[in-house]
């Protein structure tokens, strides 16, 4: 297997030469990790249930576990699932990297379409199951969301899609989701949406994949799979709690393969997840940070302040130089564009000409860096 480096292995790599300027403080806004402390009540329930390290977990996961994912996704969407349509993950990751290679085992030519730029695991779960990449490139002409050619799509097994988007950050209504779910339909694929930033938005909550399912009308979610985390809503990336729901009967059968994956969450970090799941007072409040951290940008950027997500998606000349002048001259660290791409058939990378950045820490913090990033521009 022939895998890229990961984005952030080129970004060492990129500035591994440069010395910063000493005169500022460190800065890295580049990963996607919550920099405050994991609530209090999560931590508490972990240490109340060590002594459940004695135990094997199970696969499917313990029921106060699932039972706090399926509460989770009714009241935020509204959406009732059965114990059979979700099951809990560890993590995100290891779902998008081992689903499609279970899905696609038996396919003789399989087909993987996702949006560009992307989270590099999708590319690695297509490589790993020796499957052709179909790129839905995101750019400022499509307002970052990707356009429909059924043509492309009828020849797709899977196709994924990632809104709240990383790292555009661009959303699509319960109706464009809607139009996503009748192709998956009509042409027999499975789509995926990968919601891990559904609970980071600035203003009206985003929609999921499951409540444009019923809006449609596919009420048993035939063909339709979302993946979810509490890695950026609980500030809790260590717990790896996660879950994948929708279609039962797809679920059914990779359950079956999951249980010689070996990857059961152990039960301490079970029952701490279960209390972040049915929580939404520490989630209002990392909404809160975040949204004062969007004010200063847009008041010292002058940039938009996006739907959901942590990220700005900034506009530069050359994104490759820009990284390379703010770290050595001003020690913030942030990602290029291209670093999360790759060229389309028109030989143009649709994250060239972009950086992300992770307003990921305090207000303080967050000030300091966008000054910083300002005087760069300037």
């Amino acid at each position: 297997m022939n895998f890229e480096p990961y984005p952030f292995e080129k970004l060492n790599n990129l500035l591994q030469e440069i010395t910063p300027n000493k005169n500022y403080s460190p800065s890295a806004l580049t990963i996607g990790e919550p920099q405050f402390e994991t609530p209090d009540f999560i931590q508490k329930a972990l240490c109340e249930n060590s002594n459940l390290l004695k135990k094997y977990p199970v696969t499917a996961g313990e029921a106060k576990l699932r039972e706090a994912q399926r509460g989770f996704v009714l009241k935020r969407f509204c959406v009732e699932l059965s114990d059979a349509q979700i099951i809990p993950t560890f993590g995100t990751r290891e779902v998008l990297f081992n689903f499609p290679q279970f899905f696609l085992f038996d396919k003789k030519e399989p087909t993987i379409a996702f949006t560009n730029p992307f989270y590099q695991i999708y590319e690695g779960a297509a490589i790993a199951s020796r499957a052709k990449i179909i790129h839905l490139d995101l750019n400022q002409e499509n307002h970052f969301k990707p356009e429909i050619d059924e043509d492309t799509l009828s020849t797709c097994n899977i196709v994924i899609l990632n809104f709240p988007n990383n790292p555009t950050t661009s959303t699509l209504t319960v109706d464009e989701l809607g139009e996503w779910i009748l192709l998956a339909l009509k042409h027999n694929f499975v789509l995926i949406n990968d919601e891990c930033y559904s609970e980071i938005y600035t203003n009206k909550p985003t929609n999921s994949l499951l409540e444009a399912s019923l809006h449609v009308g596919n009420t048993t979610f035939k063909n339709i799979l979302v993946i979810n985390s509490i890695s950026k809503r609980s500030s809790a990336p260590g717990l790896r709690s996660g879950f994948i729901a929708g279609d039962e009967n797809i679920l059914k059968e990779y359950m079956k393969y999951r249980t010689y994956i070996g990857c059961a969450s152990p039960l301490p970090l079970q029952h701490a997840a279960a209390a972040a799941w049915m929580d939404e007072e520490h989630v209002e409040k990392a909404r809160e940070i975040y949204k004062e951290n969007f004010k200063l940008a847009k008041e010292i950027l002058g940039v938009a302040t996006p739907d959901a997500t942590f990220y700005i998606w900034l506009k530069v000349p050359n994104a490759i130089d820009f990284t390379k002048k703010l770290y050595k001259e001003y020690n913030v660290k942030v990602l290029p564009g291209e670093y999360l791409g790759r060229e389309n058939k028109s030989g143009v990378n649709p994250g060239e000409g972009f950086i992300r950045i992770a307003l990921v820490e305090n207000v303080e913090k967050t000030k300091d860096a966008l000054l910083r990033i300002k005087e760069c521009l300037s």
